[in-house]
Protein backbone atom coordinates (compact mmCIF):
# COMPACT_ATOMS: atom_id res chain seq x y z
CA UNK A 1 0.00 0.00 0.00
CA UNK A 2 1.02 3.46 -1.14
CA UNK A 3 2.07 5.48 2.32
CA UNK A 4 -0.16 8.46 2.75
CA UNK A 5 2.81 10.80 4.33
CA UNK A 6 4.38 10.35 0.93
CA UNK A 7 1.63 11.70 -1.11
CA UNK A 8 1.33 14.65 1.41
CA UNK A 9 5.25 15.55 0.57
CA UNK A 10 4.35 15.30 -3.25
CA UNK A 11 1.44 17.74 -3.03
CA UNK A 12 3.06 20.04 -0.23
CA UNK A 13 5.80 20.58 -3.19
CA UNK A 14 3.61 21.74 -5.48
CA UNK A 15 1.78 24.01 -3.43
CA UNK A 16 4.85 25.47 -1.36
CA UNK A 17 4.25 28.98 -1.86
CA UNK A 18 0.28 29.12 -2.67
CA UNK A 19 -2.69 29.48 -1.01
CA UNK A 20 -3.87 25.93 -1.61
CA UNK A 21 -4.17 23.25 1.63
CA UNK A 22 -4.40 19.89 1.63
CA UNK A 23 -8.17 19.06 3.35
CA UNK A 24 -7.52 15.27 3.81
CA UNK A 25 -5.51 12.14 1.77
CA UNK A 26 -7.25 8.99 2.04
CA UNK A 27 -5.47 5.32 0.50
CA UNK A 28 -7.83 2.75 0.00
CA UNK A 29 -5.99 -0.58 0.16
CA UNK A 30 -6.15 -1.48 -3.40
CA UNK A 31 -4.31 1.85 -3.61
CA UNK A 32 -7.13 3.98 -4.39
CA UNK A 33 -5.97 7.56 -3.88
CA UNK A 34 -7.78 10.40 -3.08
CA UNK A 35 -6.49 13.91 -2.32
CA UNK A 36 -8.78 17.00 -1.23
CA UNK A 37 -7.37 20.29 -1.61
CA UNK A 38 -9.00 23.55 -0.53
CA UNK A 39 -7.75 27.22 -1.04
CA UNK A 40 -7.80 30.77 0.29
CA UNK A 41 -9.07 31.92 -3.22
CA UNK A 42 -10.82 28.79 -4.72
CA UNK A 43 -9.64 25.68 -6.14
CA UNK A 44 -9.93 25.76 -9.84
CA UNK A 45 -9.59 22.25 -12.15
CA UNK A 46 -6.25 23.43 -13.62
CA UNK A 47 -5.12 23.26 -9.85
CA UNK A 48 -6.04 19.89 -9.40
CA UNK A 49 -5.01 18.79 -12.75
CA UNK A 50 -1.24 20.07 -11.82
CA UNK A 51 -1.36 18.28 -8.24
CA UNK A 52 -2.71 15.15 -9.76
CA UNK A 53 0.15 15.14 -12.29
CA UNK A 54 2.65 16.01 -9.50
CA UNK A 55 1.81 13.10 -7.77
CA UNK A 56 1.23 10.66 -10.91
CA UNK A 57 4.80 11.51 -12.13
CA UNK A 58 6.63 10.71 -9.14
CA UNK A 59 5.08 7.29 -8.04
CA UNK A 60 5.82 4.31 -9.83
CA UNK A 61 3.29 2.41 -11.10
CA UNK A 62 5.36 -0.82 -12.43
CA UNK A 63 6.10 -0.56 -8.26
CA UNK A 64 2.90 -0.27 -7.47
CA UNK A 65 -0.46 0.04 -9.29
CA UNK A 66 -2.71 2.92 -8.42
CA UNK A 67 -6.04 5.25 -8.97
CA UNK A 68 -5.55 8.91 -8.11
CA UNK A 69 -8.21 11.58 -7.52
CA UNK A 70 -7.66 15.02 -6.98
CA UNK A 71 -10.80 16.72 -5.87
CA UNK A 72 -11.63 20.36 -4.48
CA UNK A 73 -13.78 20.07 -1.16
CA UNK A 74 -17.12 20.33 -1.97
CA UNK A 75 -19.59 23.08 -1.04
CA UNK A 76 -21.80 19.86 0.63
CA UNK A 77 -18.79 19.20 3.01
CA UNK A 78 -18.22 19.14 6.50
CA UNK A 79 -15.44 21.34 7.78
CA UNK A 80 -12.05 19.69 8.29
CA UNK A 81 -9.85 22.16 9.43
CA UNK A 82 -9.63 25.60 11.19
CA UNK A 83 -8.51 27.30 7.95
CA UNK A 84 -11.86 26.64 6.84
CA UNK A 85 -13.54 27.94 9.07
CA UNK A 86 -11.53 31.22 8.89
CA UNK A 87 -11.55 31.27 4.93
CA UNK A 88 -15.56 31.72 5.43
CA UNK A 89 -15.71 34.24 7.73
CA UNK A 90 -18.82 36.21 6.36
CA UNK A 91 -20.53 33.56 5.11
CA UNK A 92 -23.60 31.43 6.02
CA UNK A 93 -22.96 28.30 7.68
CA UNK A 94 -25.20 25.30 9.63
CA UNK A 95 -23.72 24.22 12.56
CA UNK A 96 -24.17 20.41 14.29
CA UNK A 97 -23.57 20.38 17.98
CA UNK A 98 -22.94 17.40 19.61
CA UNK A 99 -26.17 17.56 21.63
CA UNK A 100 -28.47 17.31 18.48
CA UNK A 101 -28.82 20.79 18.18
CA UNK A 102 -28.32 22.99 14.65
CA UNK A 103 -27.47 26.55 14.46
CA UNK A 104 -27.65 28.40 11.45
CA UNK A 105 -25.56 31.82 11.60
CA UNK A 106 -23.44 33.76 9.71
CA UNK A 107 -19.41 33.35 10.69
CA UNK A 108 -18.19 36.43 12.19
CA UNK A 109 -14.86 35.04 13.98
CA UNK A 110 -12.41 32.20 14.72
CA UNK A 111 -9.84 31.79 16.99
CA UNK A 112 -8.13 28.19 18.06
CA UNK A 113 -10.91 27.72 20.88
CA UNK A 114 -14.55 28.67 19.32
CA UNK A 115 -16.38 30.19 16.38
CA UNK A 116 -18.25 33.38 16.24
CA UNK A 117 -21.86 33.55 15.32
CA UNK A 118 -24.35 35.87 14.30
CA UNK A 119 -27.52 34.24 14.43
CA UNK A 120 -29.93 34.04 11.36
CA UNK A 121 -33.32 34.79 12.11
CA UNK A 122 -36.72 33.37 12.00
CA UNK A 123 -39.34 34.98 10.89
CA UNK A 124 -40.48 35.10 14.61
CA UNK A 125 -37.33 36.15 15.75
CA UNK A 126 -37.36 39.21 13.45
CA UNK A 127 -41.11 40.50 14.85
CA UNK A 128 -39.46 40.35 18.26
CA UNK A 129 -36.59 42.28 16.93
CA UNK A 130 -34.09 39.66 18.47
CA UNK A 131 -30.30 39.60 17.29
CA UNK A 132 -28.63 37.69 18.62
CA UNK A 133 -24.12 36.56 18.46
CA UNK A 134 -23.49 33.19 19.43
CA UNK A 135 -20.00 32.19 20.96
CA UNK A 136 -19.71 28.14 20.16
CA UNK A 137 -16.48 25.97 21.45
CA UNK A 138 -15.03 23.74 18.86
CA UNK A 139 -15.24 21.23 21.19
CA UNK A 140 -18.96 21.21 21.50
CA UNK A 141 -19.67 21.21 17.43
CA UNK A 142 -20.09 17.67 15.56
CA UNK A 143 -19.83 19.72 12.10
CA UNK A 144 -20.33 22.65 10.23
CA UNK A 145 -21.01 23.30 6.30
CA UNK A 146 -22.11 26.19 4.62
CA UNK A 147 -25.54 26.93 4.53
CA UNK A 148 -26.02 27.33 0.27
CA UNK A 149 -28.74 29.76 -1.23
CA UNK A 150 -30.34 29.86 -4.18
CA UNK A 151 -31.52 33.11 -3.37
Amino acid sequence: MIDKSKILDLVNQRIVETDIFVVDISVSASNAIRVTIDADSGVSIEKCIDISRQVEHNLDREAEDFALEVTSFGLDQSFKMLRQYNKNIGRDVKVFLNDGKIVKGTLIKVSEDFIRLEKILTKKEIKENVDEILDLDLASIKETKLEISFK
